[in-house]
Protein backbone atom coordinates (compact mmCIF):
# COMPACT_ATOMS: atom_id res chain seq x y z
CA UNK A 1 0.00 0.00 0.00
CA UNK A 2 2.88 2.56 1.04
CA UNK A 3 4.26 1.94 -2.51
CA UNK A 4 1.37 2.35 -4.71
CA UNK A 5 0.78 5.87 -2.35
CA UNK A 6 4.73 6.53 -2.88
CA UNK A 7 4.11 6.21 -7.01
CA UNK A 8 1.15 8.02 -7.50
CA UNK A 9 2.75 10.72 -5.32
CA UNK A 10 5.58 10.81 -7.66
CA UNK A 11 3.58 10.59 -10.63
CA UNK A 12 1.72 13.36 -9.62
CA UNK A 13 4.97 15.51 -8.96
CA UNK A 14 6.26 14.57 -12.12
CA UNK A 15 3.05 15.58 -13.95
CA UNK A 16 3.46 18.97 -11.96
CA UNK A 17 6.79 19.90 -12.78
CA UNK A 18 6.35 19.23 -16.68
CA UNK A 19 3.10 21.28 -16.33
CA UNK A 20 4.68 24.01 -14.47
CA UNK A 21 8.31 24.19 -16.11
CA UNK A 22 6.73 24.30 -19.73
CA UNK A 23 4.80 27.55 -18.39
CA UNK A 24 7.37 28.68 -16.23
CA UNK A 25 9.67 28.86 -19.65
CA UNK A 26 7.41 30.91 -22.00
CA UNK A 27 6.30 33.40 -19.22
CA UNK A 28 9.49 33.49 -16.74
CA UNK A 29 10.78 36.73 -18.32
CA UNK A 30 7.43 38.69 -18.16
CA UNK A 31 7.08 37.28 -14.88
CA UNK A 32 10.34 38.63 -13.28
CA UNK A 33 9.90 41.89 -15.00
CA UNK A 34 6.51 42.14 -13.56
CA UNK A 35 7.58 41.65 -9.97
CA UNK A 36 10.11 43.25 -10.16
CA UNK A 37 7.45 46.32 -10.58
CA UNK A 38 5.17 44.78 -7.99
CA UNK A 39 8.41 45.23 -5.53
CA UNK A 40 8.71 48.39 -5.76
CA UNK A 41 5.17 49.36 -5.88
CA UNK A 42 5.01 47.49 -2.48
CA UNK A 43 8.37 49.29 -1.35
CA UNK A 44 7.04 52.31 -1.71
CA UNK A 45 3.76 51.36 0.37
CA UNK A 46 1.52 51.20 -2.54
CA UNK A 47 -0.94 49.10 -3.82
CA UNK A 48 -0.05 46.56 -6.39
CA UNK A 49 -2.31 47.55 -9.53
CA UNK A 50 -3.44 44.24 -10.47
CA UNK A 51 -6.45 44.19 -12.68
CA UNK A 52 -6.94 41.11 -14.59
CA UNK A 53 -4.54 38.87 -13.08
CA UNK A 54 -6.22 36.53 -10.38
CA UNK A 55 -3.99 34.12 -9.53
CA UNK A 56 -2.19 35.27 -6.26
CA UNK A 57 1.08 36.60 -7.06
CA UNK A 58 2.92 34.65 -4.18
CA UNK A 59 2.35 31.55 -6.12
CA UNK A 60 3.55 32.59 -8.92
CA UNK A 61 6.88 33.56 -7.45
CA UNK A 62 6.73 29.98 -6.09
CA UNK A 63 6.79 28.69 -9.15
CA UNK A 64 9.98 30.79 -10.23
CA UNK A 65 11.76 29.83 -6.83
CA UNK A 66 10.24 25.97 -8.17
CA UNK A 67 13.38 26.27 -11.02
CA UNK A 68 15.92 28.84 -9.38
CA UNK A 69 16.11 27.77 -5.61
CA UNK A 70 19.20 25.24 -4.47
CA UNK A 71 16.90 23.22 -1.93
CA UNK A 72 15.21 21.83 -5.10
CA UNK A 73 13.39 19.23 -2.96
CA UNK A 74 11.92 21.18 -0.36
CA UNK A 75 10.74 23.61 -3.33
CA UNK A 76 8.81 21.16 -4.92
CA UNK A 77 7.19 20.25 -1.75
CA UNK A 78 6.41 23.64 -1.10
CA UNK A 79 5.07 24.08 -5.00
CA UNK A 80 2.99 21.38 -4.67
CA UNK A 81 1.49 22.32 -1.51
CA UNK A 82 0.40 25.71 -3.19
CA UNK A 83 -0.25 24.37 -5.87
CA UNK A 84 -3.18 22.01 -4.42
CA UNK A 85 -4.23 25.02 -2.53
CA UNK A 86 -5.02 27.35 -5.50
CA UNK A 87 -6.43 24.83 -7.34
CA UNK A 88 -8.85 24.37 -4.28
CA UNK A 89 -9.16 27.96 -3.12
CA UNK A 90 -9.42 29.05 -7.45
CA UNK A 91 -10.77 26.44 -8.87
CA UNK A 92 -11.90 28.66 -11.71
CA UNK A 93 -8.97 30.96 -12.40
CA UNK A 94 -7.37 31.80 -15.97
CA UNK A 95 -3.92 30.54 -15.13
CA UNK A 96 -2.25 33.84 -17.17
CA UNK A 97 -4.84 35.92 -18.11
CA UNK A 98 -3.64 39.37 -18.01
CA UNK A 99 -0.75 41.87 -16.90
CA UNK A 100 -0.23 44.50 -14.88
CA UNK A 101 -1.21 47.56 -16.11
CA UNK A 102 0.30 50.85 -15.65
CA UNK A 103 -1.97 53.43 -13.91
CA UNK A 104 -2.78 56.55 -15.70
CA UNK A 105 -2.47 60.30 -14.75
CA UNK A 106 -5.69 61.52 -13.60
CA UNK A 107 -5.37 64.22 -15.98
CA UNK A 108 -6.75 62.05 -18.43
CA UNK A 109 -9.80 62.69 -16.71
CA UNK A 110 -9.82 66.00 -15.57
CA UNK A 111 -9.16 66.93 -19.14
CA UNK A 112 -12.58 65.51 -20.61
CA UNK A 113 -14.12 67.47 -17.29
CA UNK A 114 -12.36 70.73 -18.18
CA UNK A 115 -13.81 70.20 -22.03
CA UNK A 116 -17.30 68.96 -21.00
CA UNK A 117 -20.38 70.95 -21.54
CA UNK A 118 -23.29 71.47 -18.57
CA UNK A 119 -25.18 68.51 -18.16
CA UNK A 120 -23.09 65.63 -20.18
CA UNK A 121 -21.83 62.04 -19.55
CA UNK A 122 -18.70 61.42 -19.44
CA UNK A 123 -17.83 57.92 -18.83
CA UNK A 124 -14.10 56.26 -17.07
CA UNK A 125 -13.13 52.96 -17.83
CA UNK A 126 -11.86 50.46 -15.52
CA UNK A 127 -8.42 51.84 -15.09
CA UNK A 128 -6.27 52.87 -12.41
CA UNK A 129 -5.72 56.91 -12.13
CA UNK A 130 -3.18 58.79 -9.57
CA UNK A 131 -3.65 62.08 -8.59
CA UNK A 132 -7.19 64.06 -7.46
CA UNK A 133 -9.79 65.16 -9.36
CA UNK A 134 -11.71 68.59 -9.53
CA UNK A 135 -15.14 67.95 -10.54
CA UNK A 136 -15.92 72.31 -11.37
CA UNK A 137 -19.12 72.11 -13.76
CA UNK A 138 -22.56 69.96 -13.86
CA UNK A 139 -21.48 66.82 -15.69
CA UNK A 140 -22.14 62.58 -14.83
CA UNK A 141 -19.26 61.07 -14.10
CA UNK A 142 -19.86 56.96 -14.69
CA UNK A 143 -17.19 54.73 -13.83
CA UNK A 144 -17.34 51.23 -15.72
CA UNK A 145 -15.93 47.98 -13.93
CA UNK A 146 -14.80 49.96 -11.35
CA UNK A 147 -12.12 52.52 -12.44
CA UNK A 148 -9.82 53.55 -9.24
CA UNK A 149 -8.73 56.79 -8.39
CA UNK A 150 -6.07 56.85 -5.92
CA UNK A 151 -5.47 60.54 -4.59
CA UNK A 152 -2.08 61.56 -3.92
CA UNK A 153 -1.93 61.43 -0.39
CA UNK A 154 -2.85 65.47 0.12
CA UNK A 155 -6.07 66.72 0.24
CA UNK A 156 -9.22 65.33 -0.79
CA UNK A 157 -9.15 62.73 -3.50
CA UNK A 158 -12.50 63.88 -5.45
CA UNK A 159 -14.26 67.35 -4.70
CA UNK A 160 -17.04 68.67 -6.00
CA UNK A 161 -17.75 72.55 -6.38
CA UNK A 162 -20.38 72.32 -9.13
CA UNK A 163 -24.21 72.13 -8.48
CA UNK A 164 -26.33 69.24 -9.74
CA UNK A 165 -23.39 66.35 -10.80
CA UNK A 166 -23.68 62.65 -10.49
CA UNK A 167 -20.14 60.93 -9.74
CA UNK A 168 -21.05 56.95 -9.78
CA UNK A 169 -19.07 53.72 -10.05
CA UNK A 170 -15.55 54.68 -8.98
CA UNK A 171 -13.05 53.22 -6.31
CA UNK A 172 -11.81 56.34 -4.33
CA UNK A 173 -8.64 56.16 -2.35
CA UNK A 174 -5.85 57.28 -0.71
CA UNK A 175 -6.60 60.90 1.05
CA UNK A 176 -4.64 63.19 2.47
CA UNK A 177 -4.29 62.87 6.53
CA UNK A 178 -4.96 66.34 7.62
CA UNK A 179 -8.31 66.35 10.03
CA UNK A 180 -8.37 70.12 10.10
CA UNK A 181 -7.88 70.39 6.16
CA UNK A 182 -11.12 68.02 5.77
CA UNK A 183 -8.96 65.76 4.02
CA UNK A 184 -11.51 63.26 2.31
CA UNK A 185 -12.29 60.83 0.13
CA UNK A 186 -15.19 63.00 -1.89
CA UNK A 187 -15.49 66.46 -0.56
CA UNK A 188 -18.82 68.22 -1.55
CA UNK A 189 -19.03 72.51 -1.40
CA UNK A 190 -22.01 72.08 -3.67
CA UNK A 191 -25.65 71.45 -4.17
CA UNK A 192 -27.84 68.66 -5.55
CA UNK A 193 -25.39 66.36 -5.99
CA UNK A 194 -25.54 62.22 -6.87
CA UNK A 195 -22.77 60.26 -5.11
CA UNK A 196 -23.97 56.64 -5.52
CA UNK A 197 -22.33 53.16 -5.53
CA UNK A 198 -18.77 54.23 -5.48
CA UNK A 199 -16.28 53.08 -2.91
CA UNK A 200 -14.47 54.72 -0.67
CA UNK A 201 -11.14 52.72 0.76
CA UNK A 202 -7.73 54.43 2.89
CA UNK A 203 -9.70 57.99 3.33
CA UNK A 204 -9.28 60.27 6.58
CA UNK A 205 -13.12 61.07 5.61
CA UNK A 206 -15.36 59.16 3.84
CA UNK A 207 -18.02 61.74 2.14
CA UNK A 208 -17.33 65.47 3.14
CA UNK A 209 -20.15 67.94 3.31
CA UNK A 210 -19.45 71.41 3.55
CA UNK A 211 -22.40 73.74 3.31
CA UNK A 212 -23.66 71.80 0.55
CA UNK A 213 -27.84 71.24 0.61
CA UNK A 214 -29.76 68.55 -0.95
CA UNK A 215 -27.25 65.94 -1.81
CA UNK A 216 -28.38 62.43 -2.25
CA UNK A 217 -25.61 59.88 -0.92
CA UNK A 218 -26.56 56.37 -1.79
CA UNK A 219 -24.94 52.58 -1.60
CA UNK A 220 -21.56 53.61 -0.87
CA UNK A 221 -19.12 51.28 0.79
CA UNK A 222 -16.85 53.74 3.03
CA UNK A 223 -13.81 51.89 4.73
CA UNK A 224 -11.61 54.06 7.29
CA UNK A 225 -7.75 54.01 8.67
CA UNK A 226 -8.37 50.81 10.94
CA UNK A 227 -4.50 51.70 11.64
CA UNK A 228 -5.75 54.80 13.16
CA UNK A 229 -6.67 55.35 16.69
CA UNK A 230 -10.34 56.37 16.99
CA UNK A 231 -9.74 59.90 17.60
CA UNK A 232 -7.12 60.52 14.79
CA UNK A 233 -9.95 59.05 12.06
CA UNK A 234 -12.57 61.42 10.26
CA UNK A 235 -16.53 60.23 9.86
CA UNK A 236 -17.64 58.27 7.30
CA UNK A 237 -19.98 60.56 6.75
CA UNK A 238 -19.36 64.26 8.24
CA UNK A 239 -21.60 67.14 7.65
CA UNK A 240 -21.83 70.85 8.42
CA UNK A 241 -23.84 73.38 7.82
CA UNK A 242 -25.61 71.05 5.52
CA UNK A 243 -29.35 70.84 5.55
CA UNK A 244 -32.24 68.60 3.58
CA UNK A 245 -29.54 65.91 2.62
CA UNK A 246 -30.13 61.88 1.93
CA UNK A 247 -27.88 59.24 2.96
CA UNK A 248 -29.22 55.81 2.36
CA UNK A 249 -27.89 52.27 1.82
CA UNK A 250 -24.85 53.16 2.71
CA UNK A 251 -22.15 50.55 4.34
CA UNK A 252 -19.53 52.32 6.78
CA UNK A 253 -16.55 50.73 8.97
CA UNK A 254 -13.44 51.96 11.00
CA UNK A 255 -13.83 55.19 10.95
CA UNK A 256 -14.30 57.77 14.21
CA UNK A 257 -18.37 58.32 13.59
CA UNK A 258 -20.32 56.56 10.88
CA UNK A 259 -22.31 59.64 10.52
CA UNK A 260 -21.24 62.84 12.11
CA UNK A 261 -23.81 65.88 11.84
CA UNK A 262 -23.51 69.12 13.49
CA UNK A 263 -25.74 72.20 12.30
CA UNK A 264 -27.46 70.23 9.68
CA UNK A 265 -31.36 70.18 9.68
CA UNK A 266 -33.54 68.13 7.89
CA UNK A 267 -31.37 65.00 7.01
CA UNK A 268 -32.92 61.70 6.31
CA UNK A 269 -30.76 58.46 7.26
CA UNK A 270 -32.28 55.47 6.02
CA UNK A 271 -31.28 51.46 5.59
CA UNK A 272 -27.61 52.10 6.59
CA UNK A 273 -24.81 49.53 8.43
CA UNK A 274 -22.19 51.35 10.48
CA UNK A 275 -19.80 49.20 12.85
CA UNK A 276 -16.44 48.91 14.65
CA UNK A 277 -17.05 52.97 15.01
CA UNK A 278 -16.56 55.34 18.03
CA UNK A 279 -20.58 56.72 17.49
CA UNK A 280 -22.60 54.87 14.61
CA UNK A 281 -24.48 58.33 14.41
CA UNK A 282 -23.45 61.54 15.99
CA UNK A 283 -26.19 64.43 15.96
CA UNK A 284 -24.96 67.90 17.15
CA UNK A 285 -27.31 70.78 16.83
CA UNK A 286 -28.66 69.38 14.34
CA UNK A 287 -32.66 69.75 14.98
CA UNK A 288 -35.68 67.91 12.79
CA UNK A 289 -33.87 64.90 11.08
CA UNK A 290 -35.26 61.53 10.37
CA UNK A 291 -33.53 58.18 11.27
CA UNK A 292 -35.13 54.99 9.74
CA UNK A 293 -34.24 51.35 9.44
CA UNK A 294 -30.36 51.70 10.10
CA UNK A 295 -28.20 48.98 12.02
CA UNK A 296 -25.46 50.15 14.37
CA UNK A 297 -23.39 47.27 15.71
CA UNK A 298 -19.93 46.55 17.76
CA UNK A 299 -19.22 50.23 18.03
CA UNK A 300 -18.66 52.48 21.77
CA UNK A 301 -22.13 53.80 21.09
CA UNK A 302 -24.67 53.28 18.83
CA UNK A 303 -26.03 56.65 18.88
CA UNK A 304 -25.33 60.02 20.48
CA UNK A 305 -28.24 62.59 20.31
CA UNK A 306 -26.27 65.98 21.33
CA UNK A 307 -27.94 69.37 21.71
CA UNK A 308 -30.94 68.88 18.76
CA UNK A 309 -34.28 68.79 18.94
CA UNK A 310 -37.34 67.01 16.96
CA UNK A 311 -35.34 63.96 15.90
CA UNK A 312 -37.28 61.05 14.81
CA UNK A 313 -35.76 57.61 14.89
CA UNK A 314 -38.38 54.88 13.95
CA UNK A 315 -37.22 51.17 13.16
CA UNK A 316 -33.27 51.24 14.24
CA UNK A 317 -30.91 48.38 15.66
CA UNK A 318 -28.59 49.30 17.92
CA UNK A 319 -26.88 46.45 18.76
CA UNK A 320 -23.63 44.82 20.86
CA UNK A 321 -21.88 48.42 21.96
CA UNK A 322 -19.69 47.11 24.46
CA UNK A 323 -16.81 48.81 26.02
CA UNK A 324 -15.51 51.05 28.56
CA UNK A 325 -18.80 53.79 28.96
CA UNK A 326 -20.59 52.30 25.98
CA UNK A 327 -24.49 52.67 25.20
CA UNK A 328 -26.89 51.69 22.49
CA UNK A 329 -28.17 55.19 22.27
CA UNK A 330 -26.73 58.43 24.58
CA UNK A 331 -28.88 61.59 24.85
CA UNK A 332 -27.86 64.82 25.67
CA UNK A 333 -29.58 68.09 25.60
CA UNK A 334 -31.97 66.37 23.17
CA UNK A 335 -35.98 67.34 23.81
CA UNK A 336 -38.96 66.84 21.69
CA UNK A 337 -38.05 63.64 20.23
CA UNK A 338 -39.70 60.47 19.19
CA UNK A 339 -38.45 56.76 19.01
CA UNK A 340 -40.51 53.87 18.18
CA UNK A 341 -40.25 50.52 17.33
CA UNK A 342 -35.94 50.44 17.37
CA UNK A 343 -34.17 47.31 19.10
CA UNK A 344 -31.47 47.68 21.57
CA UNK A 345 -29.57 44.80 22.66
CA UNK A 346 -26.78 43.52 23.67
CA UNK A 347 -25.00 46.75 24.84
CA UNK A 348 -23.71 47.75 28.06
CA UNK A 349 -26.21 50.45 29.01
CA UNK A 350 -29.29 50.48 26.59
CA UNK A 351 -29.75 53.96 26.92
CA UNK A 352 -28.43 56.69 28.65
CA UNK A 353 -30.20 60.03 29.42
CA UNK A 354 -28.61 63.90 30.78
CA UNK A 355 -30.44 67.01 30.59
CA UNK A 356 -32.89 65.23 28.37
CA UNK A 357 -36.63 66.43 28.37
CA UNK A 358 -39.87 65.91 26.54
CA UNK A 359 -39.05 63.18 24.61
CA UNK A 360 -41.48 59.85 23.93
CA UNK A 361 -40.29 56.36 23.51
CA UNK A 362 -42.85 53.70 22.50
CA UNK A 363 -43.27 50.22 20.62
CA UNK A 364 -39.38 50.02 21.14
CA UNK A 365 -37.51 46.35 22.04
CA UNK A 366 -34.89 46.95 25.40
CA UNK A 367 -33.46 43.69 25.43
CA UNK A 368 -30.52 41.38 27.37
CA UNK A 369 -28.81 45.03 28.08
CA UNK A 370 -26.51 44.85 31.28
CA UNK A 371 -28.27 48.03 32.26
CA UNK A 372 -31.31 48.98 30.19
CA UNK A 373 -31.90 52.83 31.28
CA UNK A 374 -29.33 54.95 33.36
CA UNK A 375 -31.06 58.57 33.68
CA UNK A 376 -29.84 61.43 35.22
CA UNK A 377 -32.26 63.25 37.44
CA UNK A 378 -32.30 66.36 35.18
CA UNK A 379 -33.68 64.15 32.39
CA UNK A 380 -37.17 64.89 33.25
CA UNK A 381 -40.68 64.58 31.33
CA UNK A 382 -40.21 61.67 29.51
CA UNK A 383 -42.18 59.18 28.32
CA UNK A 384 -42.69 55.64 27.81
CA UNK A 385 -45.10 53.27 26.68
CA UNK A 386 -45.76 50.02 25.24
CA UNK A 387 -41.91 48.85 25.26
CA UNK A 388 -40.80 45.41 25.67
CA UNK A 389 -38.27 45.71 28.64
CA UNK A 390 -36.59 41.44 27.98
CA UNK A 391 -34.28 40.01 30.36
CA UNK A 392 -32.00 43.29 31.69
CA UNK A 393 -29.67 43.21 34.33
CA UNK A 394 -31.18 45.99 35.54
CA UNK A 395 -33.66 47.55 34.66
CA UNK A 396 -32.76 51.30 35.49
CA UNK A 397 -30.19 53.14 37.19
CA UNK A 398 -31.09 57.03 38.17
CA UNK A 399 -28.00 59.34 39.14
CA UNK A 400 -29.97 61.11 41.93
CA UNK A 401 -33.09 61.07 43.18
CA UNK A 402 -36.28 60.63 41.36
CA UNK A 403 -36.33 61.46 37.02
CA UNK A 404 -40.65 62.15 36.92
CA UNK A 405 -41.08 60.30 33.98
CA UNK A 406 -43.56 59.04 32.49
CA UNK A 407 -43.97 55.13 32.55
CA UNK A 408 -47.61 54.96 30.50
CA UNK A 409 -49.71 56.32 28.01
CA UNK A 410 -53.24 56.76 27.96
CA UNK A 411 -53.28 53.74 30.65
CA UNK A 412 -50.93 51.47 28.77
CA UNK A 413 -47.39 50.71 30.09
CA UNK A 414 -44.65 48.75 29.56
CA UNK A 415 -43.98 44.83 29.36
CA UNK A 416 -41.35 44.07 31.96
CA UNK A 417 -39.64 40.50 32.10
CA UNK A 418 -38.84 41.03 35.65
CA UNK A 419 -42.63 41.65 36.68
CA UNK A 420 -44.15 38.74 39.03
CA UNK A 421 -46.95 40.78 39.21
CA UNK A 422 -50.76 38.95 38.36
CA UNK A 423 -53.54 40.64 36.33
CA UNK A 424 -57.08 39.08 38.06
CA UNK A 425 -59.18 40.94 35.60
CA UNK A 426 -57.26 39.15 32.33
CA UNK A 427 -57.46 43.18 30.98
CA UNK A 428 -54.02 42.30 29.86
CA UNK A 429 -53.04 45.30 33.08
CA UNK A 430 -51.21 44.17 35.69
CA UNK A 431 -53.01 44.85 38.75
CA UNK A 432 -49.91 45.41 41.19
CA UNK A 433 -47.61 48.59 40.11
CA UNK A 434 -44.05 47.66 38.85
CA UNK A 435 -41.14 49.08 41.11
CA UNK A 436 -38.85 50.08 38.32
CA UNK A 437 -35.70 50.39 40.67
CA UNK A 438 -34.46 47.85 43.16
CA UNK A 439 -32.41 48.80 46.41
CA UNK A 440 -29.38 47.11 45.17
CA UNK A 441 -29.81 49.34 41.24
CA UNK A 442 -30.41 52.54 43.66
CA UNK A 443 -26.82 52.18 45.56
CA UNK A 444 -25.70 50.84 41.78
CA UNK A 445 -26.49 54.37 40.88
CA UNK A 446 -25.10 56.37 43.83
CA UNK A 447 -21.77 53.76 43.57
CA UNK A 448 -21.69 52.13 39.81
CA UNK A 449 -18.66 50.05 41.17
CA UNK A 450 -21.17 48.11 42.87
CA UNK A 451 -22.24 46.50 39.68
CA UNK A 452 -19.47 43.94 40.10
CA UNK A 453 -22.03 42.17 42.53
CA UNK A 454 -25.15 42.69 40.63
CA UNK A 455 -25.49 39.37 40.53
CA UNK A 456 -24.32 38.23 43.64
CA UNK A 457 -26.05 36.48 46.21
CA UNK A 458 -25.68 39.48 48.31
CA UNK A 459 -27.44 41.54 46.04
CA UNK A 460 -30.51 39.05 45.20
CA UNK A 461 -31.04 38.42 49.28
CA UNK A 462 -31.03 42.61 49.39
CA UNK A 463 -33.51 42.79 47.14
CA UNK A 464 -35.79 40.15 48.22
CA UNK A 465 -35.72 41.59 52.11
CA UNK A 466 -36.45 45.44 50.92
CA UNK A 467 -40.18 43.62 49.05
CA UNK A 468 -40.56 41.92 52.10
CA UNK A 469 -39.91 45.10 54.50
CA UNK A 470 -39.89 48.21 52.30
CA UNK A 471 -38.29 50.30 54.96
CA UNK A 472 -35.77 51.63 52.83
CA UNK A 473 -36.87 54.81 50.77
CA UNK A 474 -35.33 54.66 47.36
CA UNK A 475 -37.39 56.34 44.44
CA UNK A 476 -41.10 56.13 43.24
CA UNK A 477 -39.67 55.13 39.63
CA UNK A 478 -43.33 52.87 39.12
CA UNK A 479 -45.82 51.44 36.32
CA UNK A 480 -48.64 51.98 37.48
CA UNK A 481 -50.17 50.20 34.18
CA UNK A 482 -47.21 47.49 33.32
CA UNK A 483 -48.28 44.80 30.71
CA UNK A 484 -48.37 41.28 31.21
CA UNK A 485 -47.63 40.28 27.40
CA UNK A 486 -44.99 41.36 25.62
CA UNK A 487 -46.15 44.26 23.29
CA UNK A 488 -46.50 42.41 19.48
CA UNK A 489 -44.01 44.15 17.86
CA UNK A 490 -40.78 43.04 15.95
CA UNK A 491 -38.49 40.21 16.68
CA UNK A 492 -34.94 40.48 17.76
CA UNK A 493 -32.76 40.32 14.97
CA UNK A 494 -28.62 39.88 15.49
CA UNK A 495 -27.24 42.54 13.42
CA UNK A 496 -25.92 42.46 10.14
CA UNK A 497 -27.87 38.88 9.22
CA UNK A 498 -29.47 38.65 5.71
CA UNK A 499 -30.60 34.82 5.43
CA UNK A 500 -31.20 34.00 8.92
CA UNK A 501 -34.04 32.03 9.73
CA UNK A 502 -36.86 33.64 11.30
CA UNK A 503 -35.64 35.14 14.21
CA UNK A 504 -36.41 34.56 17.65
CA UNK A 505 -37.80 36.44 20.80
CA UNK A 506 -35.97 36.50 23.91
CA UNK A 507 -37.61 34.06 26.13
CA UNK A 508 -39.48 31.92 23.69
CA UNK A 509 -39.30 28.19 23.70
CA UNK A 510 -37.45 28.00 20.27
CA UNK A 511 -34.10 30.28 21.74
CA UNK A 512 -33.81 28.24 25.38
CA UNK A 513 -33.96 25.13 23.22
CA UNK A 514 -31.36 26.99 20.52
CA UNK A 515 -29.29 27.45 23.48
CA UNK A 516 -28.17 23.23 23.56
CA UNK A 517 -27.20 23.24 20.34
CA UNK A 518 -23.39 24.41 20.99
CA UNK A 519 -22.85 22.30 23.85
CA UNK A 520 -24.50 19.22 21.90
CA UNK A 521 -22.20 19.86 18.94
CA UNK A 522 -19.06 19.80 21.25
CA UNK A 523 -20.31 16.55 22.71
CA UNK A 524 -20.18 15.16 18.81
CA UNK A 525 -17.28 16.36 17.89
CA UNK A 526 -15.32 15.12 21.12
CA UNK A 527 -16.91 11.79 20.73
CA UNK A 528 -15.76 11.25 16.97
CA UNK A 529 -12.36 12.41 17.64
CA UNK A 530 -12.33 9.41 20.43
CA UNK A 531 -13.64 7.30 18.27
CA UNK A 532 -10.69 8.11 15.75
CA UNK A 533 -8.22 7.38 18.12
CA UNK A 534 -9.30 4.23 19.10
CA UNK A 535 -9.72 3.40 15.46
CA UNK A 536 -6.22 4.12 14.82
CA UNK A 537 -4.67 2.26 17.74
CA UNK A 538 -6.91 -0.83 16.32
CA UNK A 539 -5.74 -0.26 13.09
CA UNK A 540 -2.21 -0.55 14.38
Amino acid sequence: MTRLVQYHRNMVLRLLKSFFSIVILSEAKNLSAQFEKLNEILRRGGKPPLLRMTIPAKFLKNLILFHHTANYRLARIRNFIAAIGVLLLYPNFPMFSGTIEKALPISLIQQKIDSAQSGDTIVITGRRYLGNLVIDRRVVLLGLNSPVVCGDGVGSVVTCTADSCTLKGFIIEHSGAMLVNEDAGVLVKSKGNLIEENQLRDVLFGVYLLAADGNSIVRNTIVGRQRLELGERGSGMHLFNSHHNKFKGNIIRDVRDGFYIQYANHTLIEENEASGLRYGVHYMYADSNVFLRNKFFDNVAGAAIMYSRGILMRGNEFVHNRGFSSFGILFQDCHGLVADSNLIADNVVGMFYESSTDNLFRHNIIARNDVALEMFQNSTGNTFSENNFLENLSPLIIIGKHTETRWSFNGAGNYWSSYDGYDLDHDGIGDVPMKIQNVFSYLEGVRPNLRLYLNSPASQALSMATEAFPIVAINEEVDDHPLVRPVPLFSIVVAGSTNSPAPLVAGSKEAKGGALYVPMLLILIAVGISYFHLARREAI
